[in-house]
């Protein structure tokens, strides 16, 4: 057993954890986080997607120790004084998601790929989100989700109101 220390969604947190336990373990067992899904446990699912210092990282495949002192954000990390961040509000508003299991990994994915490129087209959406696998929807919606949420962080970027989009004024 070793001590791994990591910072979750803003808050440290210390967790015992064995030299073979993965990240996904520790979020969902040791800290009761649970937007990460345990999916295939093989890193090509993408359901358990989290971002470390920034960057996407399949949990399930990430070794715990191997994430000492870093700063990992999950789906719940992302909503700031309670407001949902544009990704979890478009998501919604545009129909992204049925069941809701691959929801969390897909919004981490995209989280990351838009920090990369605030101004994507449809075809790097598709490409950029071809590691998470939804066997609910034909992904138009959640493409659409995510271009939405570039439009919407493009605004706020750009200093539009609250709530307009841009591009979309009456």
């Amino acid at each position: 057993m070793a001590l791994l220390e990591i910072k979750v969604n803003g808050a440290v947190h210390r967790a015992e954890v064995g030299l073979t336990t993965n990240l996904l373990e520790v979020l969902r067992e040791k800290l009761h986080i649970m937007s990460p899904k345990f999916g295939c446990e093989s890193g090509d699912c993408g359901a358990c997607s989290v971002l470390v210092n920034g960057k996407l990282r399949r949990s399930c495949i990430t070794n715990a120790l191997s994430v000492q002192g870093c700063e990992i954000t999950t789906l719940e990390g992302l909503s700031e004084d309670g407001d949902l961040h544009p990704l979890q509000k478009q998501f919604y508003e545009k129909y992204g998601f049925q069941c809701g299991f691959c929801t969390p990994g897909m919004i981490m994915s995209a989280k990351a790929f838009l920090d990369r490129n605030p101004n994507p087209t449809d075809d790097e959406v598709k490409e950029a989100l071809a590691g998470n696998l939804c066997r609910c929807t034909g992904y138009v919606t959640i493409v659409d989700a995510v271009l939405s949420a570039a439009k919407e962080l493009a605004g706020k970027l750009a200093g539009e109101p609250e709530g307009e989009l841009a591009g979309e004024r009456g």
